[in-house]
């Protein structure tokens, strides 16, 4: 008798043991993302943005995020080197030019195939650095890139099957429609907006490679209530985990 319960006791184990290696195993490594953020313009909420854009991502529980509210982190290559991702909500208003090395650490983080997000108005950073609005698909560009008054517009998805938007509907969000986004390079375009301004159909959220590294562009995030819509959510969430993994966990 006490021979049989010791058996039963130790397939018990084993049963649990397995159960617990299959759930260690099905479970993804967290993705180590870097959100930079910091002074921006005084339109821009810039602490509740950064502060929203990470409860999102934390939500998501995809993430291992660190936020740094300076730039001058891309001065480091070994700080870099860590993240598999840089999630750039900054609009760097106060440097027009990084230096030499800060300029090579981003691209090749990026080149070597690594993952960049890049949202609202921090892709007008950097005025004098053409590249940064190559590495962002898309630049704006003051006076010359817009929008008319903020409103409640429609969003269309027009790539379903991109892993960043399957499954997503047309969509309304209480925001900016950027518009006069400059740049010639080829763009995946996910989701597009009708601009009244512009009178132009204008790409708002889209991929790109760069070297061997993904891009993934979002022109929304005015504020905290922009990024309250659930599709943006979504898109957010999924962009950060597509560009630095080039996929995304269902």
């Amino acid at each position: 008798m006490r021979r049989s319960i010791l058996v039963v006791t130790a397939m018990c184990v084993m049963a649990l043991s397995f159960c617990m290696a299959g759930s260690a195993a099905e479970k993804p490594v967290p993705i180590k993302a870097l959100l930079i953020t910091g002074d921006d313009v005084s339109v821009h909420p810039w602490r509740e943005i950064s502060e929203t854009t990470r409860e999102i991502l934390v939500k998501s529980g995809r993430f291992d995020l660190k936020v740094c509210e300076d730039p001058l982190i891309l001065e480091s290559k070994t700080a870099l080197d860590a993240y598999d991702v840089i999630v750039f909500l900054i609009y760097s208003r106060s440097i027009d030019m990084p230096s030499g090395e800060a300029r090579q650490n981003l691209l090749n983080f990026v080149k070597r195939g690594k993952g960049f997000f890049v949202q609202h108005l921090a892709t007008a950073s950097f005025p004098k650095w053409e590249e940064f609005g190559k590495l962002c698909g898309r630049k704006w560009v003051m006076r010359t890139s817009g929008h008319g008054p903020r409103s409640v517009f429609t969003s269309n998805v027009v790539n379903k099957e991109h892993p960043i938007t399957v499954g997503l509907s047309d969509f309304e969000t209480d925001d900016e429609l950027y518009a006069k986004l400059q740049g010639t390079g080829k763009i995946n375009v996910l989701v597009s907006a009708d601009s009244d301004w512009s009178k132009k159909t204008e790409p708002l959220v889209f991929t790109q490679s760069y070297g061997k590294g993904r891009v993934v562009h979002n022109a929304y995030g005015h504020d905290r209530k922009a990024l309250m819509t659930p599709n943006v959510q979504k898109i957010i969430a999924r962009g950060v985990e597509w560009a630095a993994t080039g996929k995304v966990q269902q």
